[in-house]
């Protein structure tokens, strides 16, 4: 189906064009947990959270072992015909989940979702509307038209990541690509089955990617484009996916990103999480800005999803103990993102914090609002949403780390009920807890082998 590119394609300008850089295919790694399941630790602290030297050698290396990607759902994700309400997947085999890091995980996905859909019908409204007519509850209409309780990009571009994360069992850039692809022309994981609201940065990586499709597959004399869209593990390596250029720094790879840190929350260390998190921005925006902006939100995802208490997590303090610690590996984060962690949020009041597009202003206007929302998911929702501009995006990236911080059954209850295909969210909520620990499980297991 066709995208209608509305005002969101003049409204995320983004800068010069860069020199776009070769892709190093991201490692798969290997751990070896220290820890028991469950992983949802509410004493978790930094120190606990340090990876070995060994584990952060492994980054840096190719992949030790090719896993096998059947997945139970993968038919279904791979369908581009049906709408979200319609898919419906079985539950996951048995295995030793933690109901807690469960609520954890499916409250960061609806928190993001909701987030969204508040602020989706009246995205790019000034803040001086939004004082004058402020957003209380879900609303359809506005901007795009919508249903109340439907979602836009953000929520459709974070599904796209999921799916691909659970029918690959792990990372791979070019199915998530592929993914957005689908949802661009063929509205998959669309809340109204078309892709009706895209960013400049994100249509532009797709446009390079075809590009690129196309002249891989004449190279590999590939002549069903089916085919290209499903290569093999030994092609899709081969496949240059950092389809953006260097100078790209807004919000569209921070307000999908939610599903990386959930993916590998269960792993005993935050360094896959985080630098996953990274990677999977590079594909579709890889300005520094950018990239670092999910680094850092990843590193707070993780530990959140670990029970690391809200107090800690959002200390002045905490990237410095972290990097320290170890989680950034040796790549510090940008200094504009490093102000936001040391809390530059916390010392402004409303009129200094901007929802614009870029994501160092979503990052802080994100943390700002949660950092002053009592508790309350609620409250931070709609103080995101009535900041303008923005706000479906600054909700959504809110909603993420609050809903982990606070977990599903703390959410508004009428929300719930309304937000667009919620079974589907946590059917997707239960893969996504099965296939990281399976991803784990593994690891540990080809650790085991590797000192026999």
């Amino acid at each position: 189906m066709g995208c209608a590119f509305g005002r969101r394609d003049s409204y995320r300008v983004e800068g010069k064009t860069g020199e776009e850089l070769k892709f190093q295919r991201g490692p798969t790694t290997v751990i070896e947990p220290t820890k028991s399941y469950p992983y949802v630790n509410n004493n978790a602290t930094v120190a606990t959270m340090k990876p070995s030297q060994q584990q952060l050698k492994y980054l840096q290396q190719p992949p030790l072992v090719e896993i096998p990607v059947e997945s139970l759902p993968a038919e279904l994700l791979n369908t581009t015909d049906k709408k979200p309400a319609d898919m419906h997947l079985d539950l996951p085999p048995s295995h030793p989940a933690d109901k807690r890091l469960l609520d954890k995980i499916y409250g960061s996905m609806l928190g993001m979702a909701i987030g969204d859909a508040l602020g989706a019908h009246v995205e790019f409204r000034p803040r001086a509307y939004l004082e004058q007519n402020p957003v209380q509850d879900l609303q359809g209409g506005g901007t795009w038209g919508l249903e109340a309780g439907q979602w836009t990009d953000d929520t459709s571009m974070a599904l796209c990541l999921a799916a691909s994360l659970i029918a690959k069992k792990g990372f791979d850039p070019y199915d998530q690509l592929v993914r957005y692809k689908w949802w661009w022309r063929k509205g998959y994981m669309s809340s109204t089955g078309k892709c009706f609201d895209i960013g400049n940065s994100t249509k532009a990586a797709l446009d390079e990617f075809v590009k690129r499709q196309h002249q891989f597959a004449q190279e590999y004399h590939i002549q069903d484009f089916k085919e290209l869209d499903l290569l093999p593990h030994d092609l899709s390596t081969k496949f240059d996916t950092k389809c953006s250029r260097e100078d790209v720094d807004s919000n569209g790879s921070l307000m999908r990103l939610a599903p990386v840190p959930l993916f590998f929350c269960q792993a005993t260390t935050p360094v896959h999480a985080i630098y996953y998190a990274g990677v999977s921005s590079e594909i579709t925006h890889g300005g520094q800005k950018a990239v670092d902006a999910c680094r850092f939100y990843a590193s707070l995802l993780y530990a959140a999803l670990n029970g690391t208490s809200k107090k800690e997590f959002m200390d002045r303090m905490f990237y410095d103990r972290c990097f320290q610690a170890g989680w950034y590996g040796d790549k510090p984060l940008h200094p504009d993102i490093v102000q936001i962690a040391n809390g530059s949020y916390q010392e402004k009041n409303r009129s200094e914090i901007k929802a614009g597009a870029m994501a160092v202003q979503t990052l802080e206007a994100a943390l700002w609002a949660f950092y002053n929302d009592n508790n309350s998911f609620h409250n931070g929702a709609l103080k995101c949403v009535n900041l303008g501009d923005d706000t479906d995006t600054v909700a959504a990236i809110y909603g993420q780390l609050a809903g982990a911080t606070y977990g599903e059954q703390q959410l508004h209850p009428q929300w719930l009920e309304r937000v667009y295909a919620g079974n589907f969210i946590a059917e997707i909520s239960k893969w996504l807890q099965y296939e990281g620990y399976q991803w784990k499980e593994k690891r540990r297991e080809y650790a085991k082998k590797l000192k026999n």
